[in-house]
């Protein structure tokens, strides 16, 4: 880890991974204040929502804790601060853009300095457990595609929503795993962290 390590108190811990005991300084790699931005951000509409009447768009997600909180929080404000960075094939940097396992990758290295396989496809068949969607814990990766093939990858960050870059024109983004699209093509997710 970088920055003398990345924590946060007891207090948010609790809070956001209830039964949680461990305690640790606030985050060091990113201000105070970015962070509350980053995670009041979470509750706005910028999040797709499912089509009207979608049965599916107010699917509970249950809160699963990860392996350590601390580390996942680390991962998922680092995915939300590039929210809005434009999407390029091939791109792996915020100031460049990012495609969907180009965004992976530079959030992965860039606070927790681990290499991952560079292609959606190699993601998905990176060492650690598949997740069903009922166990998925922020920082946990999840994959779409179609026909067997995986060819998107995203970050999930909690309730339901990942960060992702979808596509060429666009930015990158925070969508619904509920969404018409991403549920009809959920292929599967899996945790990196452990």
């Amino acid at each position: 880890m970088r920055n003398g390590g990345i924590g946060q108190d007891a207090a948010v811990t609790n809070a956001h991974y209830p039964g949680s005991t461990r305690s640790r300084p606030i985050f060091r790699a990113i201000g105070p204040a970015a962070v509350a931005l980053l995670l009041a951000a979470c509750g706005h509409d910028n999040v797709r929502p499912g089509p009207p009447g979608d049965p599916h768009a107010g699917r509970h997600w249950p809160v699963v804790a990860p392996a350590d909180p601390a580390v996942a929080n680390a991962v998922v404000i680092r995915a939300l601060s590039l929210v809005g960075t434009p999407y390029r094939y091939g791109g792996n940097t915020p100031e460049g853009g990012f495609d969907c396992s180009g965004l992976v990758n530079y959030v992965y290295h860039d606070m927790l300095e681990l290499r991952l396989p560079r292609t959606s496809r190699q993601l998905s068949e990176y060492q650690g457990p598949r997740i069903a969607p009922e166990r998925l814990a922020a920082s946990d990766l999840v994959f779409f595609g179609s026909g067997g093939n995986v060819t998107h990858v995203g970050i999930y960050v909690g309730e339901g929503r990942f960060v992702h870059a979808p596509s060429s024109g666009g930015t990158v983004r925070l969508d619904r795993l509920d969404g018409h699209y991403w549920r009809d093509h959920y292929s599967g997710s899996r945790r990196i962290l452990r």
